[in-house]
Order: C-alpha cells, then structure tokens, then sequence
C-alpha cells in the first residue's frame, strides 16, 4: 500500500528542534520527509525481527545496512584495534579524561564525506565525530559522524578511553567503556566508527547496556547518524570589516535507534554526487539522484547544495548555467531571427499604427496587475517553501528577515570546547598536563 505523509509532518520537523539545543529561531535545509524516510521513521515491526532485520535503506547521499547481533557481517565490520600495530594506536589522553571536549585528528588519505574530501576531522567525547572546517561550541548541531551521540564522560572511570587507529586506507575511532554522566550506574558503551578512503562509513557497536531511545537528551541531543551543512559569510553593514558566518544544514541521515544494540553494526555506503564529475559533458549528462549543473566560472559542477554553495552563488553559477543552455539550444533559432530582422520590423511597425493609444493603456494596466499578482503569489511561496531554491535565493541575501540556525555565544546551552594536546605522544598516551 502506498503511505502518504501526515498532514502535521511540518510539526513533525520542528520537534526535532529540541535536539539542536538552541532557540527556535531555527530553520532547517535538509530535504527531509520524503516517503522513504517517513517510512523509515515510522516503521513499526517487531523488535525479535529488527534484531535479524537485514535493511538497505536510500538517503540520497547514501544507502545504509543494519546488521543484527546473529548476522555474521556484525563481526565482521568490528575492528579489533587489540590485534592491530601498537604504533599505530593512539589512545588520546586529553579526551580520556575530559568531559565535552573535542580534538583534531589529521588523516593520512583523502576521506570523501558528501562528496567533498577531508584530511581532518574532530573526534569528539561525545560519541561522535565533526567533520567541518568552522570550529564552534555547538558541534552537536551538525556536520558530524555519530555513531552514537551522547552524553558521554570519559572521566568518570579510569577504564573510559577514546582510541584513535590510523592505517592508511581507514580510521577507526573507539569509544571504550565510556559512561553517561548522568546516568553512571547504567553500565559502559563500547562502540566505535570506521571511516574508509573510498567513503564508506562503519558503525559498529560491541557493548549497549540500554536501549538507545531511553537515554535521556536533556542535557545533550543522542543521536545516530550523518549530517552536513554549508556556511555562509554575512557582511554587516553596521559595522565594517565584521562578517557574520552562518550555518545551514542541507541533509542529514537518522538511523532508527532501537535497532542499535549489542553487537549490531550498520554500514554506509555513498552514493554518486555532482561533485565527481570534472567536465561540462559528463556532469550535463549525469543520471543521478541529483539535478547536475556546470559553471564555467568555477570549472565544478555541483546541485547548488554542497559546502561550496557560497562560491556558487557569488558567482552567479545558476544564471551562467541557464545562459549557456539556452546559446546551445537555440542558437539556431537566433540566427533565424536575425535573417529575417527586417521583415518582422516592418510587420510590427505596421500593427503599432494601427492600434488605438488606450489599448496600449489597458495592457500595462494589466501589466501591472499581472506582475503584483505574481509578487504576493512567490512571497507566500518562499513562506510556505523557505527550502525551495528561490526561498534560499532570499534567505541568504537578507538574513536578517529570514530564520537561520545561529550559534549565539553565552547561550548557556551545553557546548564542547576544543582542546590542544600539550607534550609528546609516547607508547599510544599523550602525556599533557592538567587544566
């Protein structure tokens, strides 16, 4: 049977503004709700059959895999990072004992993260990973890797430990018997993510004491899955030399909860974006999830959405696109009407003459009716529509009308800070000295 959205799936959308942690001064970009991922969300089967529950599941960007604790896959995708080269682990010592903190972590391959390369990351001790470039106090928000967000505090016992394996094609990083800290006698979690150089993305769980649904998100949001966002740089005009970055998230990946348990493991594939294609023919050409086009400007091609979406509007990639398909198709059609310029002057000349003054009065009248019809009808397109692309067109150019996702310092909501290692690494510790 076909599924059709609630007619509430708005408010739906908006209920998820608690996990941000922020005043609802907040707008979303990610194309969410679709049928599939309504499905996905409330798809109610059994949990004996969730834990055998074999799923591959589209999200646009990527198409993911549970495996359950008696599929043989499960062992599989978990890393034993004991057996590996001791010189290669790195048990990061700062992050072991700390509580909302996060470190960078360089690697040493390309990691392809929605198309875009990465060579560094930041591991955070909440159960997950941040993959932007502007480092904030909301982290939790978005552009991140989390296999398991929450509210995790390594210092709570001298076995938590956060682990960090580098081997050239692939990173695994390891949470290890960390506890929540407002929930200790709870038991440890012991789970860790593996990020591939060809994309792929590993989660893998060995130790879940509870149901994932049951951890509390007062103090922290809990969730499992991807996100990314791109940033755009507001220039004030009251004050000079001062820009305002602002933050939008255009899609995330949510993984059903209780579906994580102990040994179950969940594997990420990506799927084709725009950003692999090099040249005008093959992006044009590409038959994809997304819309492709190509800007000379730039030499990239791109949907619009992607972390370069401010170099694809400032400059004004949409209208060069449409420009250039329309010189191609047509061009033949201009050089017609060129041809027989003289004869189609001759013919308009001769229908001026001929019609009345007032004729031409009424038609601007309409005219003009016509073009504040069409003003009132896209303003509350934009309201209804603020993810459509003329709605984006607007937001980004007057952001001081529109709802946008700021990270407001003093906000009192709960915030990691970044930290730097102080002293050398030896044997797998960093030896740093206490804050």
């Amino acid at each position: 049977q076909h599924w059709m959205p609630p007619a509430n799936c708005s408010l739906a959308l908006l209920s998820l503004c608690h996990d941000w942690l922020l005043p609802l001064h907040v707008h979303l970009f990610w194309f969410c709700y679709s049928a599939l991922d309504c499905v996905h969300l409330t798809l109610i089967v059994p949990s004996s059959v969730f834990l055998s529950l074999q799923e591959d599941t589209d999200h646009n960007y990527y198409t993911s895999k549970t495996y359950g604790p008696n599929d043989p896959m499960s062992k599989e995708l978990w890393v034993n990072i004991d057996q590996m080269d001791k010189e290669k682990v790195k048990i990061h010592g700062i992050l072991s004992n700390t509580h909302r903190q996060a470190a960078r972590v360089n690697l040493s391959f390309d990691f392809p993260f929605y198309g875009h390369f990465l060579r560094e990351i930041t591991v955070a001790t909440g159960g997950f990973i941040y993959t932007g470039d502007v480092v904030h106090r909301m982290l939790t928000a978005t552009q991140y890797i989390a296999p398991l967000m929450a509210n995790f505090d390594p210092s709570l016992s001298r076995n938590s430990t956060v682990i960090y394996f580098d081997n050239g094609t692939a990173l695994v990083v390891q949470w290890d018997h960390v506890h929540l800290q407002d929930s200790y006698s709870l038991g440890s979690f012991t789970f860790q993510a593996t990020l591939h150089n060809d994309g792929r993305i590993i989660f893998a769980y060995k130790e879940v004491p509870i149901q994932i649904t049951k951890i509390s998100s007062v103090n922290h949001p809990v969730k499992v899955g991807l996100s990314d966002a791109f940033v755009v740089v507001h220039r004030i005009q009251q004050i000079p030399n001062v820009r305002r970055k602002t933050i939008y998230e255009y899609h995330r990946v949510e993984l059903l909860k209780n579906k994580i348990t102990n040994s179950t493991a969940v594997e990420m594939m990506p799927l084709p974006t725009c950003l692999q294609f090099t040249s005008c023919s093959s992006c044009i050409a590409a038959e994809i999830n997304f819309n492709c086009s190509w800007c000379h400007r730039l030499n990239r091609c791109s949907s619009g959405f992607d972390r370069h979406r401010q170099d694809w509007v400032d400059n004004s990639c949409p209208d060069e696109v449409c420009v250039c398909v329309c010189v191609c198709v047509y061009d033949t059609k201009i050089a017609l009407h060129l041809k027989d310029n003289g004869a189609a002057a001759a013919e308009s000349t001769a229908e001026r003459d001929t019609h009345p003054l007032h004729t031409g009065l009424i038609l601007g009248m309409l005219l003009l009716m016509l073009v504040m019809m069409a003003v009132v009808l896209v303003t509350v397109y934009i309201y209804h529509h603020p993810s459509s692309a003329a709605g984006i067109f607007f937001i980004e150019r007057r952001p001081s009308r529109w709802p946008a996702m700021k990270f407001r310092r003093g906000s009192g909501y709960p915030a990691y800070a970044e930290v730097e290692p102080v002293g050398q690494e030896k044997e797998g510790f960093i030896e740093s000295e206490q804050c």
